[in-house]
């Protein structure tokens, strides 16, 4: 297991470590619970639509989150991006730059602002008053569902449907959040990420709240660029299995798999011993887009050479939910 990386019993059913570690969940989920039912909510002067997650792990939000942006714009709409920017280096709200860096505003705002004008701060209601003024007439957040800084116009939990809530325990003695009856009492609907049945226990439970639910899943944007190619694979994501997946459906052959903490700062000298043992094997570097934004300041021109990064985008089983959720959005903020 990578250094930082989820811990194999939180995917597994509740044994002696969740137990031993549920007095120190019962004291989170209860200040997760107030932090929800507490939190400012400020209102801003834009739609808000936050695509969080009940887990800690990756479920597709940012991919779920650039869908909605493109129709969005598809509807003549000018919309915007909202994040914490995690692992950047600047407190303050900006609006991320071409020349900026993942170490200055995080990875998945560098990836974000391919699309749409992005905005960073953990202050949200600043970045979105940067977006406002910067044109946008809706605000799309990813993540930030549980810390609920600003008014949401329509919140989305996104679960992993092969994953779904793991062993179901609070932080640390599981992946969860918050108390999931709370989480879904504050959202607008459920997206489930993927195929799988772990999460239904989950979706039956968003049913029985009376919550839409929603199927979506990813899909690989340039598979012949991996497709007949032997690879060494790495990744510091919530869950790099899924991205070694994808690179084999995509019909690449994955020899060798190096897995490292989500959110991983690359160093120049990993990047060089990656390249070392992919010459070595005769091997092709691959990797996520979320992990070359963060590693492409260091990389040599040899080692970008050697690189195939795999492109991912979200899509909706039904494609008319993207705009319908948008939709519904707009009229929950003129009502409000």
């Amino acid at each position: 297991m990578a250094l930082g990386s989820a811990p194999r019993f939180w995917s597994e059913p509740p044994g002696l470590v969740s137990t031993l570690l549920s007095p120190f969940a019962a004291i989170y989920g209860a200040v997760a619970a107030s932090r929800l039912r507490n939190a400012p909510r400020v209102r801003t002067g834009l739609p808000v639509i936050c695509v969080g997650n009940p887990t800690v792990g990756g479920t597709g939000k940012t991919p779920l989150s650039i869908t909605l942006a493109e129709s969005a714009k598809a509807m003549g709409l000018n919309p915007g991006f909202l994040s914490r920017g995690h692992g950047g280096g600047r407190s303050h709200a900006r609006l991320v730059a071409a020349s900026d860096t993942a170490a200055a505003v995080g990875d998945e705002p560098m990836l974000l602002s391919r699309h749409a004008p992005t905005a960073v701060s953990p202050d949200r209601a600043a970045a979105a008053e940067l977006l406002r003024q910067a044109g946008c007439d809706l605000a799309i957040m990813d993540d930030g569902f549980q810390s609920a800084r600003i008014r949401f116009d329509l919140a989305l939990l996104v679960v992993d449907a092969a994953a779904g809530l793991g062993n179901a325990r609070l932080l640390p003695a599981g992946p969860l959040r918050a108390p999931i009856g709370l989480q879904l009492a504050y959202a607008h609907a459920v997206v489930a990420m993927g195929e799988g049945q772990g999460g239904d226990d989950f979706l039956d439970e968003a049913r029985a709240s009376k919550l839409p639910v929603h199927r979506a899943h990813l899909v690989t944007q340039n598979p012949k660029a991996v497709a007949g190619r032997n690879v060494l694979a790495f990744a510091g994501i919530g869950r790099p299995e899924k991205f070694y997946r994808s690179l084999s459906e995509a019909g690449a052959a994955v020899a060798v798999r190096r897995s490292f903490a989500d959110h991983h700062a690359f160093t120049r000298g990993e990047l060089d011993s990656l390249l070392a043992d992919a010459k070595k094997a005769s091997l092709t570097l691959a990797t996520t887009a979320k992990d070359f934004a963060r590693l492409q300041p260091l990389a040599s021109g040899e080692f970008i050479a050697n690189l195939v990064v795999l492109e991912v985008a979200a899509r909706f089983r039904d494609e008319r939910t993207p705009k319908a959720l948008i939709e519904q959005a707009l009229k929950n903020f003129s009502a409000s």
